[in-house]
């Protein structure tokens, strides 16, 4: 059965920024900066529908979301450039980052300059991306249905996979069926906790020594915390135990 992401729940125990209203926001803006050079009309596209949906989940005011449209309506459109950036923090545990940018040296030099200070490695395009799956990823409240009743509804509506642990149900979808899953869910059980695209591990490589996965963690939240990144991902598994002592 699929996992959660691991960097998403550690970053989710440590109250880091990605936690706080004002940068979830930002990203989003981004985003629907980028989606709306598809169109303005939801129906036809599908990345402005995604966009949109994570505008609601997080309760984001109207006026942000008409204000990106208003602009794209009259020809304005956002010089972001989209880059992703593969390389290796320390134990070798692989990590992806997806970033959007008017000023690519800036991003680079910045992505670099924190796999550089934790004693990770940039690699080129497609170095580690072959150990990830790019997928729809749906998570509910553990006590919105039962673990019996999730499973049945999300293979109903055309998931490829469901899981829950003692917080959560997961739901795995292919990126092609990401829009059309979310939304049926969503009537039948209201808006998601989180629902986006992201890069998941094939396998999970354990990091037990204390040092080095401080130093993966840090990493981690310097990337998550550059004003261009949009996503973070990554391949390792730590001990609760040893996860909050490097929050302390």
């Amino acid at each position: 059965m699929a996992g959660h992401s691991k960097f998403k729940n550690i970053m989710h125990r440590k109250g880091a920024q990605d936690a706080k209203r004002a940068k979830k926001f930002a990203r989003l803006t981004k985003e629907l900066q980028v989606a709306v050079r598809g169109g303005v009309d939801p129906s036809s596209n599908p990345r402005l529908r995604s966009a949109l949906a994570a505008c609601r989940s997080v309760n984001m005011p109207k006026d942000n979301i008409d204000r990106v449209i208003k602009k794209a309506e009259t020809g304005q459109s956002s010089n972001l450039e989209e880059i992703r950036y593969e390389g290796y923090a320390s134990s070798g545990i692989a990590i992806i980052v997806d970033a959007l940018t008017d000023n690519r040296n800036r991003t680079a030099a910045e992505v670099r300059s924190s796999f550089s200070k934790y004693g990770g490695t940039l690699g080129e395009t497609g170095s580690v991306s072959f150990m990830f799956n790019n997928i729809g990823q749906i998570i509910y409240n553990k006590n919105i249905k039962s673990d019996e009743d999730i499973f049945e509804i999300g293979i109903e509506v055309g998931a490829d996979d469901v899981s829950s642990d003692e917080n959560n149900h997961e739901i795995i979808t292919s990126v092609n069926e990401f829009n059309n899953v979310r939304e049926k869910l969503e009537n039948l059980l209201g808006m998601p906790q989180h629902a986006e695209i992201i890069w998941q591990p094939h396998n999970f490589v354990k990091v037990d020594d204390e040092k080095k996965a401080t130093s993966i963690l840090k990493l981690l939240e310097t990337l998550d915390n550059c004003e261009d990144v949009q996503g973070v991902y990554s391949n390792f598994e730590i001990e609760d135990e040893i996860i909050n002592k490097s929050s302390t």
